[in-house]
């Protein structure tokens, strides 16, 4: 039980650290920069919070360190992310879900789903790289 709450808590805290960084992204950079050029830059910083808050929670709820515990918490903090964000654009944005999808084959889409893998890949490659 305590890989299921890792996962939903690292979902729910990379979440919210992404709403937060978007927010900046869309509104400050992108005008500035373009969305590829935005994405590139926020990605890194996205990424350095996944690890460490990846970190925290494995410790928090003391997730076994054999692959299948950490590959159920990324798995399922993964797609609960792609989840969010898909509803987050059809009834926060008000996008239909072919163009949320359709995000996805652009460069910043691609990049920020690439990622996102990553993200969901933290939880098992982390304590073998700290």
């Amino acid at each position: 039980m305590n890989i299921i709450i890792a996962g939903v808590a690292y979902f729910v805290s990379v979440f919210a650290a992404g709403f937060v960084l978007g927010t900046v992204r869309v509104l400050v950079l992108e005008p500035r920069v373009g969305p590829l050029t935005a994405v590139l830059v926020e990605t890194p910083l996205m990424l350095a919070v996944s690890w460490l808050l990846c970190g925290y929670w494995i410790k928090r709820f003391a997730v076994p360190a054999g692959a299948a515990s950490r590959l159920l918490m990324g798995g399922l903090a993964f797609a609960l992310l792609i989840v969010a964000e898909t509803l987050l654009g059809v009834f926060g944005f008000g996008r239909s879900l072919t163009v949320v999808l359709a995000g996805y084959k652009t460069a910043p889409g691609a990049v920020g789903l690439a990622a996102q893998a990553l993200f969901g890949l933290f939880p098992l490659i982390r304590p073998r790289l700290s």
